[in-house]
């Protein structure tokens, strides 16, 4: 059984009876610690708590109120976090109800969504939180019954006193639990006690869905709202130079036409404050059709910007932003100029140069990928009620806690007069870390003082960024006379950033290493897309490899456990980002669960496995090929992700990742034209289609008792190159470009 210290005291970890009728409300640390907040007390007056960071609730009628201090986004954490606290505490999970906690930067900590990391991050102090207080339930129940505490044991919301026979439920000791003193170290509970982690708990939010109720920020409606559009520069590379609004704002329910800077030019933007169109036009009226109708009628005219720089926090220079039209053939020029010329050396291990030289057999392959557009299924959007006194919003945002603070600068308010709500995510996944369109809403709202709800229609969405970045890898293989990898040498890059993970496999695992990139500069604006940068380097990488087992005459399976066992039993270099001996788990579990040795003969089948976001990720992909289609029969999956918190959850985001991997991988691209986007709905930009889903897909956790780790994103990255594997398995051709559905066009002469 494992201890854990509280180092809360009294003070700040509040407890009051602070309810009709009685109760305990325990304010439970995220994150940093347990402070307090007000509660209302019967009679209409107040207790004056502070410093909320999340809490437990106990109500006399033994409901337990969980709050759930993160934005959900389809990852199911509003019920994940809460059922860790509530294993601690020990309670019937039908006696819980969660709720979205608000934002409020004083009473949270890391009050967003990004790396998968909500659960691991958090998950010694929500574990903490529910075992205090299980345990200041019991001491109440002790001195009650004047019975040692040791003999009180809990279960389901239930004191129990064997001995004597006697019992309460928490509620009824909730109000005397309230006195005890904060206990200086608590017992968790051991792994194989665990009755709510472990198994599948169903969405908490799963009746209000399917009823349709009004979760989304794009539900939301408020009396006397107004409908608000933005109209941004139609390319990259241009701005706004002048406009004629007379015959759109004559048209009936306009309310007003007027331009905004969502960030001023001299602003040290903070990490997610990304956007190439801080100048727009908003047009706002009474309804959306309205709106959109006087946005067609804007005669706006465009002129091309000059260089610039951004200064944003934590760089230790500013970012040049080029000026100029940019087009895809231009970009992919660049790149293959930018492969062919020395990079920068991020790792160097033995002597890889004369590994090269020496070498039996070289094999160099280089892989592209193209810009990538995130098509959320719900457009940006943002409700914001601003007036001299307060700035409310509400909408779909994944970093309320990091954008809470530009808001305030831009509005000129302090942040104590700012209240942002967080509502449901209609899909994600970095594209609303970038939060330009809250702070559009709230100085729409701010200039016609008014309550207004932004919505970005589908094209605006498509068209304004935030896209993954354009990337090229170039590896190289060296192999001596008895077909051993004696030498490995990547050089990747990217438009406008690189994609290189130095220290991952199969560094560490080969003599001679040599790990190199670039960048070229764009004025394209790009961020976070499911799995950064791995969602690329993942595909290229172990399609390589793959290609480097053949030319070995090695299964692909048997050469990456080669590999891996020397990085576990002799590893070379230092920093190797990896634990080998669980790659290799995944690796043995997947070959073990699709019955590896015998599909590989019969079906077309490819092999890929990855390591992202601390959780190992391997999958076996069978497909054949129908009318030059892919057609996708079957994903078996290996995921080490530690301890599996809700299976159901688990199984539905791995299953989403190998969805979405699959479509991305064969139609995802985004090109430009004269830094105008070529794509700017569902018409042009190709998604995958429900028929074209694995027709199954088979999920298997390695069971540990790791503490647990990423599940978000990293089932995404891997089945690129399944996907591309077991297409040369089917078709004898080597993918090295994305999307395949091109590739394969290419290669077929269609």
């Amino acid at each position: 059984m494992e201890k854990a210290e509280t180092t809360f005291n009294r003070r700040s970890f509040l407890k009051a009876s602070a309810l009709s009728g009685g109760g305990m409300l325990l304010s439970i640390g995220w994150l940093s610690g347990f402070k307090a907040e007000a509660m209302p007390k019967s009679g209409g007056t107040t207790v004056d708590w502070k410093e909320l960071n999340g809490y437990i609730k106990i109500t006399p009628d033994n409901v337990i109120h969980i709050m759930s201090p993160n934005p959900e986004g389809g990852q199911n954490v509003k019920t994940s976090m809460p059922m860790i606290v509530a294993e601690e505490l020990d309670v019937d999970w039908k006696d819980v109800v969660v709720e979205q906690a608000p934002l409020n930067t004083d009473r949270y900590t890391r009050q967003f969504i990004g790396g998968s990391q909500a659960i691991h991050q958090s998950w010694e102090r929500l574990r903490a939180a529910g075992a205090t207080g299980r345990q200041m339930l019991r001491e109440a129940a002790a001195s009650k019954w004047q019975v040692p505490v040791e003999e009180v044991s809990t279960d389901a919301s239930v004191l129990y006193h064997k001995k004597s026979g006697k019992s309460a439920k928490y509620g009824e000791m909730a109000s005397a639990a309230a006195q005890i003193p904060v206990p200086k170290e608590v017992k968790l509970k051991d792994v194989k006690e665990f009755k709510i982690i472990g198994h599948s708990q169903k969405n908490v939010d799963m009746p209000k869905i399917v009823k349709g109720a009004p979760l989304f920020g794009i539900d939301q409606h408020r009396d006397g709202m107004l409908i608000a559009m933005v109209t941004h520069p139609p390319a990259f590379g241009m701005k706004l130079k002048s406009m004629n609004d007379a015959e759109a704002k004559a048209m009936p329910g306009i309310r007003d036409i007027f331009t905004i800077k969502s960030m001023m030019d001299d602003y040290e933007r903070q990490q997610f404050d990304t956007c190439t169109f801080p100048e727009v036009v908003a047009i706002v009226g009474s309804s959306t059709w309205e709106v959109m109708k006087a946005k067609k009628a804007l005669k706006i005219e465009w002129e091309p910007f000059a260089d610039y720089t951004e200064k944003k926090a934590g760089r230790p220079e500013p970012a040049k932003v080029p000026a100029g039209l940019e087009n895809t053939t231009d970009h992919y020029s660049k790149m293959a100029a930018m492969a062919s010329q020395p990079g920068k050396v991020r790792r160097k291990d033995g002597d890889p140069e004369t590994a090269f030289q020496n070498a039996a057999k070289v094999i160099e392959r280089t892989f592209t990928g193209p810009f990538l557009a995130h098509n959320c299924m719900e457009p940006m959007n943002f409700f914001a009620h601003v007036t001299d006194e307060k700035a409310e919003l509400s909408g779909p945002l994944q970093k309320p806690e990091i954008t809470e603070k530009t808001l305030s600068v831009r509005l000129g308010m302090p942040l104590e007069k700012i209240d942002i709500q967080m509502t449901r995510l209609g899909g994600g996944f970095g594209r609303r870390s970038y939060a330009h369109f809250l702070l559009e809403a709230a100085l729409i709202s701010q200039k016609t003082k008014a309550p207004v709800k932004l919505i970005y229609t589908r094209e605006d969405d498509m068209t304004s960024g935030i896209y993954r970045s354009t990337y090229s890898a170039t590896y190289r293989a060296a192999l001596d006379a008895d077909h051993n990898l004696i030498g490995f040498h990547v050089k990747a890059g990217g438009i406008p950033e690189s994609p290189l993970f130095a220290n991952r496999f199969p560094a560490g695992a080969v003599d001679h290493y040599l790990a190199e990139d670039w960048t070229i500069e764009s004025n394209i604006t790009v961020g976070s897309f499911r799995a950064p940068r791995s969602n690329f380097m993942a595909a290229a990488e172990q399609s390589f490899l793959d290609e480097v087992a053949e030319a070995a005459g090695k299964d692909p399976i048997t050469f990456r456990l080669e590999l891996l066992n020397r990085a576990k039993t002799k590893p070379v270099g230092k920093d190797n980002e990896y634990d080998a001996a669980r790659y290799a788990g995944v690796l043995e579990l997947v070959r073990e669960k699709s019955g590896w040795e015998q599909v590989k003969k019969t079906k077309n089948v490819g092999v890929s496995a990855y390591l992202c976001h601390d959780t190992y990720a391997a999958h076996v992909l069978d497909l054949e090929m129908k009318d030059g289609q892919p057609v996708v029969k079957k994903v078996w999956c290996a995921i080490d992700c530690g301890i599996v918190i809700n299976p159901d959850a688990a199984i539905n985001m791995t299953e989403g990742a190998i969805v979405d991997g699959i479509g991305t991988a064969l139609f995802g691209q985004m090109t430009f034209t004269k830094g105008v986007p070529d794509k700017n709905n569902f018409s042009t930009y190709r998604m995958i289609r429900m028929n074209e889903a694995p027709k199954e897909i088979d999920v298997h956790f390695v069971q540990n008792t790791i503490d647990p780790t990423g599940m978000g994103e990293p089932a995404y990255p891997p089945v690129f190159a399944a996907l591309a594997n077991a297409i040369y398995k089917a078709t004898g051709k080597r993918l090295y470009s994305q999307p395949f559905m091109s590739a394969l066009s290419q290669v077929s002469g269609s």
